[in-house]
């Protein structure tokens, strides 16, 4: 706990400014505020705190990259193009490019432990993670089934940062990169399992559809494709984190957006997949994964 002056002074910042910051975060929950010191509550402490499980710091970092960006949202209705370049966090600004993965990671953590005891994926042992981001899902599976292994393709800048991620999650034995596009990029044989999460917000259908193609021609016999993203209902219009959250993507790809789960089950079956189920991620989490099986 630290009075107002010691923390603007900690801060090089003006004390009066500082101390109408600090009463804001009390409101908001973030700060609690004790004899004139201000300490921080138990959110802050859960998920702004540097070394913990739970850390969100990095997701934050890319989000200020995101406040300029949304404030040129009548832009990008007008263009129907995003105002903030992919290029810029996959790979051409180094410092965005690592906020952006590492972000995803802090994400990815209580996403994917989710996502592991939600798909089982029974004694299958070969997975391909496309548009793997940082590693953490393969990451997560491995360590939950340890005859698993997998190969995580995403952009050489990217996958550069993953193997750092990989390594210090101790799955770097069982968890490989393959630097790629996986607009381009074959894939690899042989798979037991294909993961695709977090990558259809930022395709087309068309695209979609071709990566479940490319998917179902990777997979083995009784081979899983598992898809998890943020999906609408089949309106488009809720829930609201899914209708925001395909603004978002609007913003910062060319073809972002959101689509319902109901039209990704039925692009997988429409791919000869078989026994097509959806679940939803445990409450609060927006999160839904749709699976089938290539029999």
């Amino acid at each position: 706990p630290q009075r107002a002056e010691d923390i603007a002074a900690s801060l090089a910042t003006q004390v009066r400014p500082t101390r109408l910051l600090l009463n804001a975060c009390v409101a908001l929950g973030l700060l609690e505020f004790n004899n004139d010191n201000y300490a921080n509550s138990a959110l802050s402490k859960t998920f702004l705190l540097p070394g913990k499980p739970t850390y969100l710091g990095n997701a934050f970092r890319y989000s200020d990259n995101l406040y300029d960006t949304w404030g040129r949202l009548e832009q990008a209705l007008r263009e129907g193009k995003p105002p903030m370049a992919p290029e810029s966090y996959l790979g051409q600004d180094p410092k965005r490019t690592r906020h952006f993965v590492y972000g995803m990671h802090d994400r990815a953590l209580g996403i994917g432990k989710a996502l592991v005891e939600l798909v089982d994926i029974g004694e299958r042992r070969s997975m391909l993670d496309v548009g793997g981001g940082p590693g953490t899902y393969s990451s997560l599976f491995c360590l939950r089934h340890p005859e698993l292994h997998a190969q995580v393709l995403d952009l050489p800048e990217v996958a550069a940062i993953a193997e750092e991620i990989i390594a210090r999650m101790g799955a770097g034995d069982r968890v490989a990169t393959l630097p790629g596009d996986y607009h381009e990029t074959p894939f690899p044989s042989g798979n037991d399992v294909v993961l695709i999460s977090g990558v259809f917000h930022r395709e087309t259908e068309a695209a979609c559809r071709n990566l479940i193609a490319r998917a179902h021609a990777s997979l083995e016999a009784d081979g899983l494709l598992i898809v998890s993203d943020v999906f609408t209902d089949a309106a488009g219009t809720g829930p609201l984190f899914a209708t925001l959250f395909g603004l978002n993507m609007m913003l910062t790809a060319p073809d972002g957006g959101v689509h319902a789960d109901a039209d990704v089950a039925e692009w997988i079956s429409a791919a000869n997949f078989e026994d097509v189920d959806t679940r939803r991620f445990p409450p609060p989490m927006p999160h839904r994964v749709v699976v089938g099986y290539k029999r």
